[in-house]
């Protein structure tokens, strides 16, 4: 295994992060406390090539491979985890879905100008009652000629007042449970659709997140994603693509706390000595470190295994329980080594611990992990190969 960066990843990891250094970093705790960012934000990640970056040229993308992606991903969420979010829902959740499933006419219509960050996209399958259960829903699609009609409720959607496209999941024959479920590309022009965004976070509160509401919303048979029960498939497909990308973030998010928590053990003193020259300080700091390279290391062997063209849900499933959980506990470390300073918005870590705690839930909660992980392990659960893949890299 090649453990080294091409050139080119190596040029991307340092505009991205020159990126966060100038345009995120110096108005981030501003945003956070507003509850919202900058939307001219968009504009310049999309002139980056950041809106699609391993999305292939010929649909508007920077052709880069799934590995380049994850780069993106964790400099961003050194910055914030609302700009990681962001792309996470945009290019994970929508777009690669969009590239492994969708029709050509739906690539050319919907990809193309989300790649080139014309168009945003975003991913609506919880709901009220159904989180961990996605077979809970409620959402009902009946088809009535050459169309259908969409009715129901989803609930935490990232971009929900943002996105102009989404990927929503509804039932088109609850007799059948989870097979019964199909995917569909709804516009925010169509009539009868309304979002409402969620007030009141505990972190991530930069970033957009709420309600969306179908009231009778006619959906073209052309904008069916897949085939009718193809929905969960579809679904569980696009997760492999999110929780890759909320691993890759986490990562990110371990950096910044490392960051922050060396910088002011430089700074701090106690009983004569600068506080990181303590034991038990050190050893936050070394299990951040060690957080922080096992993380890396499980998110970048399941980007191979993309650009490969291997289905990966087994090792996804473990790089995103770990890295969120090692996220969340060096965010818990870093409050902890800034004493009271780190319960105050003086510092960065609080935001830190504030925002590590939703990719703990989100996309699989950790409990939901765990038990994949075992049931693999029983070999009670094995995975084989979708009927549709993600092209391998390189892209041709």
């Amino acid at each position: 295994m090649n453990f080294d960066f091409s050139e080119e990843q190596q040029l991307l990891r340092k505009t991205v992060r020159q990126f966060v250094d100038a345009e995120i970093m110096p108005h981030i705790a501003k945003w956070d406390a507003e509850g919202g960012f900058d939307p001219t934000i968009w504009k310049r990640l999309a002139s980056l090539g950041l809106m699609g970056v391993c999305i292939p040229e010929k649909y508007g993308g920077a052709g880069m491979d799934y590995n380049s992606l994850a780069i993106v991903c964790e400099e961003l969420e050194r910055g914030d985890t609302a700009f990681r979010t962001a792309v996470s829902v945009h290019t994970g959740l929508n777009s690669m879905t969009l590239l492994q499933w969708g029709t050509e006419a739906q690539k050319q219509k919907y990809l193309i100008p989300q790649a080139r960050g014309e168009k945003i996209g975003a991913f609506g399958l919880t709901e009220p009652g159904a989180g961990s259960d996605v077979a809970a829903i409620d959402s009902y699609a009946k088809r009535e000629g050459d169309v259908y009609i969409l009715n129901g409720q989803k609930t935490w959607i990232s971009l929900c007042d943002v996105a102009d496209h989404f990927i929503v999941f509804a039932y088109t024959d609850k007799s059948k449970k989870h097979h019964g479920i199909t995917a569909f590309i709804v516009e925010r022009t169509m009539p009868g659709f309304s979002s409402k965004a969620i007030k009141g976070k505990y972190g991530i509160r930069a970033g957009n997140t709420g309600e969306l509401f179908f009231d009778d919303v006619k959906i073209p048979v052309e904008n069916r994603l897949g085939e009718e029960g193809e929905g969960f498939k579809i679904a569980m497909s696009a997760l492999d693509n999110g929780r890759f990308t909320v691993a890759a973030g986490a990562v990110g998010l371990i950096q910044a706390c490392l960051e922050a928590s060396v910088k002011y053990c430089k700074e701090r003193k106690t009983f004569g000595k600068a506080i990181g020259d303590h034991q038990l300080v050190g050893q936050m700091l070394a299990k951040m470190e060690a957080g922080y390279h096992m993380s890396r290391l499980l998110v970048y062997r399941v980007g191979e295994l993309k650009n490969k063209g291997v289905r990966n849900t087994r090792e996804t499933s473990l790089a995103k329980w770990q890295a969120c959980d090692f996220a969340n506990k060096a965010a818990d470390d870093a409050v902890q080594i800034h004493g009271a300073y780190g319960y105050s918005d003086e510092y960065p870590v609080a935001r830190y611990l504030r925002n590590s705690k939703a990719p703990v839930i989100y996309e699989g909660t950790r409990e939901i992990h765990t038990i994949m992980q075992a049931d693999y392990v029983l070999g009670k659960r094995q995975d084989k190969p979708l009927s549709k893949m993600l092209p391998k890299w390189p892209f041709e």
